[in-house]
């Protein structure tokens, strides 16, 4: 049964960076796909950035230029660079994997790492 977890988030000054990982187990991330997902209060969960197993990223509109996607097979970990944050990026980041992008695919899920930007 494969796992993901989530670290990294934290409380950081707008324009500031920070890196999330997710460490997989029982499961290889260069075979499946991955993906960042979050959920600020009130909001939906949105798909921030992903993966796919043909080195295909895509982002979110309004991370484009500011975050960047990327695995390292052999520490098999998923991580997200994210620069230049705003207030907006507030939210509970979310690691997934699944056999394809689409959303009902996505079978393994992390609890979550909380990242909060202040002005």
């Amino acid at each position: 049964q494969g796992h993901v977890v989530e670290s990294g988030g934290g409380s950081v000054q707008a324009g500031g960076a920070l890196r999330l990982s997710c460490a997989a187990s029982g499961l290889s991330v260069s075979r499946y796909c991955m993906a960042w997902f979050r959920q600020a209060p009130g909001k939906e969960r949105e798909v921030v950035a992903r993966l796919d197993t043909l080195g295909t990223t895509i982002y979110e509109d309004s991370v484009k230029g500011r975050f960047t996607i990327s695995q390292d097979n052999a520490k098999n970990t998923l991580y997200l660079q994210m620069n230049s944050l705003k207030l907006e990026d507030t939210a509970m980041y979310y690691c997934a994997a699944g056999w394809s992008c689409h959303y009902s695919d996505l079978n393994y899920w992390g609890q979550g790492t909380q990242v909060t930007v202040s002005s």
